[in-house]
């Protein structure tokens, strides 16, 4: 598939202090990528200069066929991107309306072009009911529609989110995300995505972790899990007694709190194997799936050692 952004051997250096170190990585257009880490990984320190904020040391970026740095790169990787930052960029005394006109134009967007592109973002992001309140009247939920829509008025190529739902309640987190997907879907919009929330990394194409300045794992999220997390078994024996000589017997090791039995499996048909064997004495049992969550936990803990 066509790349939609390349790094390839990235720098980024304050004084003494090395704030990335040579990271490579592509990002597929249509996908969305996840970018993970620790606060101080880099993750910032890299958005920046992917949108053209920061100066990079050294290495080669390429966003949407255009060189970062290059002559007239910049100008036109502008034209293709769309961000949401954490904090907004808007303005709390004009309305929504206002606002998401007044972005446009700075694009350079005809009259008639920001009347079709509004048309379009406020369909995508039901700006109705909201776009004539002033935007520091609205709630959370109400402001990252706001911001979102003004990120998406010039019809980018690439959108990038850095943590687009923090703080958000989930009925907005969802709306958010049912949005960004159907863009996905009708417009092979690319999403460049920084988040907190595992279960949102969890619906990438591919995800790369950052740990202090260098990619220390990436994969899909199903390869991420099987190389950093594993599946789980809850186990309650009629009789626990019983159930941990079983277990012993067994030379199985396992966790156990009020009668509860947890024990690590390798694959769905380990556990079958162990439910087989311990059908008589089981009263119940539960499997619980390996999560994005554990990944993370697992790469900043072993940096990135599975």
């Amino acid at each position: 598939m066509k790349a939609a952004i390349q790094v390839k051997g990235l720098r980024k250096q304050y004084n003494q202090h090395e704030a990335v170190k040579g990271i490579s990585f592509t990002v597929e257009e249509g996908s969305l990528f996840a970018f993970l880490g620790a606060n101080g990984a880099g993750k910032s320190t890299t958005i920046e200069i992917l949108c053209t904020l920061l100066k990079k040391s050294s290495g080669t970026v390429n966003i949407n066929g255009y060189t970062l740095d290059a002559s007239q790169g910049n100008a036109e990787i502008r034209k293709s991107i769309g961000v949401v930052f954490q904090q907004s960029l808007l303005d709390d005394r004009l309305t929504v309306r206002e606002n998401i006109w007044h972005r446009g134009k700075m694009y350079g967007l005809s009259k008639k072009e920001l009347a079709t592109n509004y048309q379009f973002v406020s369909s995508y992001l039901r700006l109705e009911d909201i776009e004539q309140k002033k935007y520091g009247t609205l709630s959370g939920g109400q402001k990252r529609r706001a911001d979102i829509a003004r990120a998406l008025i010039h019809r980018p190529a690439i959108l990038f989110l850095d943590e687009p739902t923090t703080g958000l309640d989930p009925q907005t987190r969802q709306f958010v995300w049912q949005t960004i997907k159907q863009l996905q879907a009708e417009t092979n919009m690319t999403v460049f995505l920084t988040t907190h929330y595992m279960e949102e990394a969890a619906m990438a194409h591919h995800v790369v972790v950052l740990r202090q300045g260098e990619i220390v794992a990436e994969g899909t999220p199903d390869a991420l899990k099987t190389a950093y997390a594993y599946d789980q078994m809850e186990l309650v024996f009629h009789h626990t007694d019983e159930g941990k000589q079983w277990l012993m017997q067994h030379n199985i090791s396992y966790s156990e709190k009020q009668g509860i039995f947890t024990v690590r499996v390798e694959s769905t048909l380990h556990a079958l194997e162990l439910l087989k064997q311990a059908e008589p004495l089981l009263a119940s049992f539960e499997v619980i799936k390996g999560t994005m969550d554990d990944v993370f936990i697992h790469i900043m803990e072993q940096g990135g050692a599975a």
